[in-house]
């Protein structure tokens, strides 16, 4: 086979007209500027919110695919939202100062703390998703999960002074919903029981209330699946029902401890 019959069979396999790589690398860097004008103290606030507009008009033109739905209004209507959003991650970074006895600063928790970009990243996504512009914020939370191990999907609703304590591991599905103060430890799972395309449109993942702490490994399934208030859900606790209000979950292990004096 020559190159040029090489050439051919790519080409004829190519057949995703919508398939363009430089959107995700733009997205990435969409992503970056927004990051540090929201919190950087030496990033100029105006000159950013200017050099967005321009990158986000070429984020529509590579991402924005069905003419029915016109994207050119959604940057206005985006960018009103930004105040709100990074009110919200204040908040979120005073809960990780206040839970966690290992931050020295809350400078460490925007600049060190991966569970914090995640959801900084997550809040940023989320309002571009409902705005109906999907492509771009599942871009977005998908650059967060590289940098940091957490996997928001982008259509989570999550409320106020969220804590993800060491990252690494977490999974949120797209119609989980978190009420406020909720805490989660590394490697915790709110996924859906059964996994089928014709579930695409229905609740598949669980409902966290207020005040509930979730520690690390744990997997909670079930779009029915209601974790109640001020409930604690131990380490590696698999959950596929509902938890009342007040309640304490835990997974007990078997362990056994073989030393040299009772070894045979």
């Amino acid at each position: 086979m020559d190159k040029q019959e090489i050439i051919k069979k790519i080409m004829e396999h190519k057949k995703q007209p919508n398939l363009r790589f430089e959107l995700k690398e733009k997205v990435e860097g969409f992503t970056n500027k927004l990051f540090y004008t929201l919190f950087d103290s030496d990033t100029p606030v105006a000159w950013n919110l200017d050099l967005l507009e321009e990158q986000f008009d070429e984020l529509v033109e590579l991402a924005c695919w069905e003419t029915e739905k016109p994207c050119a209004k959604i940057w206005e209507n985006y960018v009103v939202k930004l105040p709100d959003i990074l009110e919200k991650l204040n908040l979120d970074a005073e809960a990780i100062v206040s839970c966690d006895p290992a931050s020295l600063s809350i400078e460490e928790v925007y600049m060190a703390y991966p569970g914090f970009y995640a959801i900084a990243i997550y809040r940023l996504a989320h309002e571009l998703y409902a705005k109906g512009f999907p492509m771009v914020p599942r871009l977005m939370t998908e650059y967060a999960h590289r940098q940091t191990g957490v996997d928001i999907n982008p259509g989570a609703q999550i409320g106020k002074s969220f804590f993800i304590d060491h990252a690494t591991g977490v999974v949120i599905g797209e119609t989980a919903i978190i009420k406020d103060n909720v805490k989660i430890y590394q490697g915790v799972t709110l996924g859906a029981l059964y996994v089928a395309k014709n579930l695409r449109e229905t609740k598949r993942h669980p409902t966290i209330e207020n005040n509930v702490t979730i520690y690390a490994n744990a997997t909670i399934l079930g779009g029915e699946t209601v974790i109640g208030e001020n409930s604690v859900i131990g380490g590696n606790a698999w959950i596929t029902a509902s938890v009342p209000p007040n309640s304490t979950v835990f997974h007990s292990p078997e362990i056994k401890i073989k030393t040299q004096s009772n070894a045979v």
